[in-house]
């Protein structure tokens, strides 16, 4: 009994380090962003003399942040709809058909979780068809990347979704493209929303993606505008502490109000996997 206590105490102290790990850097920026100069350059957890919220109306009036912001919301947009419709269909197929031919293609978009993308030849092939630095070819490169996670995340929970509601579909006479989009569709929610999260984090957070494949700076993401900002203010902690908060505060809000859906999609179909 002694020695579960001790293991279970031993697991809390760990966890309370990691998540410390985390939030005293997420505290100094938040306290840093309502500082002055001076303060602000000292980086540390106490709360500001004078708080100078001014801050975040001076990174509004300084930085292009609403464009930045455009560019982020656009380009995750049309990836999270890109990879959650070519996702659940080839989950779908993969799944049902089960044939040698599709075992192949799926384990080819698991070897995509292991491979990483080498952006030279990416380069390359953007250029040779003249969709680099732009928003199609963004979009399809991010889709790319993130294809193989989903995939592999939906075709786990198809294995959970009796193959009878197919056949009695089928039966009532429901052709294959409407089978997917009444039946499966509906079903797979869930996990989409799983997948809808993970994938807009992972566009909003990339930083490489975008600065190796847009050259043009009104094409930039949020995160190279931080990039940007922090080269030009690097003096001025407290602007770019603000501009970080304003930049951590949406993904943060919707991360906080469907995380439960990350687990509960994580977790779909494992029994039956």
């Amino acid at each position: 009994m002694k020695r579960a206590t001790y293991s279970r105490l031993l697991l809390e102290l760990a966890a309370v380090l990691l998540a410390c790990c985390v939030i005293v850097p997420f505290a100094m920026i938040c306290i840093g962003s309502v500082k002055n100069v001076r303060e602000a350059a000292l980086f540390s957890l106490s709360l500001p003399t004078e708080w100078a919220f001014g801050n975040y109306a001076e990174v509004v009036k300084a930085a292009h942040i609403g464009r930045g912001f455009f560019n982020s919301f656009f380009i995750s947009g049309l990836v999270v709809l890109s990879v959650a419709v070519c996702a659940s269909m080839a989950a779908f197929v993969i799944q049902r058909r089960n044939d040698r031919l599709l075992r192949a293609v799926y384990y080819l978009f698991i070897m995509g979780l292991i491979v990483p993308a080498s952006i030279i030849p990416t380069i390359k092939l953007m250029m040779d068809l003249h969709i680099h630095n732009t928003y199609p070819g963004i979009v399809l490169y991010y889709t790319s990347v993130l294809l193989p996670f989903s995939v592999f995340l939906l075709t786990g929970f198809m294995k959970s979704v009796p193959r009878e509601l197919d056949e009695s579909a089928v039966i009532d006479g429901c052709g294959f493209f409407r089978l997917y989009v009444s039946i499966v569709l509906p079903l797979l929610i869930s996990v989409l929303v799983t997948v809808t999260i993970v994938v807009m984090m992972a566009v909003w957070n990339d930083f490489f993606g975008p600065f190796y494949l847009i050259t043009d700076s009104t094409k930039w993401t949020i995160i190279l505008s931080v990039y940007s900002f922090v080269t030009q203010y690097n003096t001025n902690w407290g602007l770019v502490f603000a501009f970080m908060v304003m930049v951590i505060s949406p993904v943060l809000v919707i991360y906080l109000f469907l995380q439960k859906y990350i687990i509960e999609g994580l977790t779909a179909g494992s029994l039956k996997g």
